[in-house]
């Protein structure tokens, strides 16, 4: 949940971070519980894309350690895919007034992370080489 960051991202342990990864926590439970009912093996496969892309694949300076390099907008386009899998997940499976909480945090989350998305919109995938010392 908090990430040290480098290279000017916005992405600060904070509120965002908290909000980002309850919503993440969210989507992991509710996709695969929404799912279950119409495949025990399509509910193991949500869990298995929402956790391990975002961990595979990240911008660089946006955290210290990145496995797999990709532009900002992947970034952008993995959180965004957390959030839908959340809210969705909720309405499916869960009681009308859960869902709406879900949904509330969802927005909150997309707020406090527009400072985060401005700097991700223009990362490249790889940072620029370093000048020698």
């Amino acid at each position: 949940m908090s990430e040290s960051t480098s290279a000017g991202s916005p992405a600060l342990p904070g509120i965002a971070s908290v909000l980002r990864f309850s919503t993440e926590l969210i989507a992991w439970v509710a996709a695969p519980w929404a799912l279950a009912s119409h495949s025990p093996w399509l509910a193991a496969a949500s869990v298995v894309v929402l956790i391990s892309l975002p961990t595979l694949l990240s911008t660089p300076g946006d955290k210290n350690s990145v496995l797999v390099p990709v532009p900002g907008y992947v970034t952008i386009g993995l959180v965004i895919m957390q959030l839908v899998a959340a809210v969705v997940s909720a309405w499916v499976a869960w009681l009308p007034a859960i869902a709406i909480a879900v949904s509330v945090l969802a927005a909150a989350t997309v707020v406090t992370e527009l400072p985060r998305w401005r700097w991700l919109a223009t990362a490249p995938a790889r940072p620029a080489p370093q000048a020698l010392r």
